[in-house]
């Protein structure tokens, strides 16, 4: 997904930017970079951080850096921010998302006039895209607003200049953008991120999210809405579910508060006889609380996380990378596993690879005499066209029932989202078979809206159900 942090200051930025844009690493695996303005002008360092954390890769750079204000970005896409001189002067960009049609967008710049960098494995970066088409506007304002209606996907972008932090969240709200201001009255700053949980250690209270298609000014003396936010909002449900860290609040809603109730709804709708409930760390870990608050079964640490030097197992883009982290990071505690019946929550099942091969592996191996899986949302049926998370629908757990059971691809499958049906019935014991499963009993899509608690119509549920 990746994850950016700006701020503005009357102070020197550089170390709130450093641990600002560290608070984004749950974020992505691949790429960090760091672009302050100071009295030497824009200055930028970008490293690759698929081998090392982000503190480790800039603790020196970071140390050298000196400004008033600055933007940082993690990505799995691509590196920046990236600093552009344009006829609006000069200027950096850390633009998050994906961009689906890229090709297209690239073809009609380079028919313009346009020159890009192009990175290893002939792919332009998006920081550069973004760049071309603001470039279009007849200021930086409606630039931002035509590059948000060329982009098929979604785009949350800082542009940082002279003036300050240009703020622009995507025109439907997909991913959040939030506003905080210092709590030292002396030196005034605000700062906006992906994640308004990075506030909290940094010394700024949260003002308010950005809404829909809005974008704002940043200086250290306001905050300016220079574009009004739009009437139409699809917030991506999987922040609450899996992708927000724990203490990360979007749209007023606690991600952790939100875990727990998927977890007493799974227990609600459950009737399986266990000696305790276990969570996947770290993002199963809430689900399964609110099991146990709700079944009354107790909650134990079958599985717990080796944390350093280990990140999430779902960004990294191979197989083999995400198979190798989710081995080494989980460590299985015998003592609790062995001779018992085992409730074990996770986020999600997306491809079941790590699931099946990994977790589940070690908690046979260690004795477990029963394993009962209860994700906490529905199966996966499509991959992300918002974000570059699940990459293709090949690759889903719930897909590959469906062709094994059909003997083909299905393109359409609504006869097994239909959780009434005997096909949707004969997917799930598919995955719980392929899994090595006792049972397998998935979060309804009512109930993991009624968790969230935004009606509907404002949650973008496209993996679930392809609209």
């Amino acid at each position: 997904m990746g994850g950016i942090f700006g701020i503005v200051s009357q102070d020197d930025c550089a170390k709130t930017l450093f641990y600002g844009t560290d608070y984004h690493s749950h974020l992505g695996t691949e790429h960090g970079g760091m672009a302050i303005l100071g009295g030497k002008g824009f200055y930028k360092t970008v490293h690759n951080i698929s081998q090392a954390q982000f503190k480790s890769r800039f603790i020196e750079d970071y140390q050298e850096m000196e400004g008033h204000s600055g933007i940082g970005a993690i990505d799995d896409e691509t590196p920046q921010p990236l600093i552009f001189r344009s006829r609006f002067g000069v200027y950096a960009v850390a633009a998050v998302g994906l961009i689906r049609n890229k090709n297209q967008l690239v073809s009609a710049l380079l028919n313009e006039g346009a020159n890009f960098g192009e990175r290893a494995g002939g792919d332009i970066n998006n920081a550069e895209i973004v760049s071309y088409l603001i470039n279009r506007g007849n200021n930086i304002v409606e630039g931002i607003a035509s590059m948000r209606g060329a982009i098929e996907g979604s785009i949350c972008a800082l542009i940082l200049t002279e003036e300050g932090i240009y703020a622009a969240r995507d025109k439907f709200g997909r991913f959040p953008l939030a506003i905080g201001v210092s709590r030292n009255s002396e030196a005034k700053s605000y700062v906006v991120a992906t994640e308004a949980s990075s506030f909290e250690n940094l010394g700024y209270d949260l003002i308010r999210f950005m809404g829909p298609g809005e974008i704002v000014l940043l200086t250290p003396e306001s905050v300016k809405t220079v574009k009004p936010e739009g009437t139409e909002k699809k917030i991506c449900s999987f922040l609450w579910i899996y992708t927000g860290y724990p203490s990360s609040i979007y749209e007023g809603i606690s991600v952790e508060r939100t875990r727990e109730r998927c977890g007493i709804y799974l227990a609600k709708r459950d009737n399986v006889e266990a000696d305790l409930v276990s969570g996947v760390p770290d993002s199963g870990v809430g689900h399964a609380i609110g099991y146990a608050m709700g079944s009354g079964i107790p909650y134990r640490r079958a599985l717990v996380k080796y944390t350093p030097g280990y990140g999430r197992s779902y960004t990294p883009p191979t197989q083999e990378i995400r198979d190798l982290v989710a081995k080494m990071k989980l460590c299985a505690v015998h003592e609790v596993i062995n001779g018992n019946r085992i409730i074990i929550c996770d986020d999600s099942i997306v491809r079941g690879t790590q699931l099946k091969n990994l977790t589940i592996k070690k908690l046979w191996d260690n004795g477990a005499k029963e394993i009962h899986v209860r994700p906490a949302c529905p199966p996966l049926m499509f991959p992300c066209i918002y974000a570059a998370s699940t990459r293709t629908t090949g690759e889903l757990a719930g897909r590959k029932a469906i062709r094994d059971l059909e003997g083909k691809e299905i393109e359409n499958p609504a006869e097994y989202l239909d959780t009434n049906s005997a096909k949707h019935a004969r997917m799930i014991d598919w995955i719980r078979r392929d899994l090595n499963v006792t049972s397998l009993k998935y979060l309804s899509i009512e109930d993991m809206i009624a968790a969230i608690g935004l009606p509907a119509e404002q949650l973008c549920l496209h993996c679930w159900i392809g609209k």
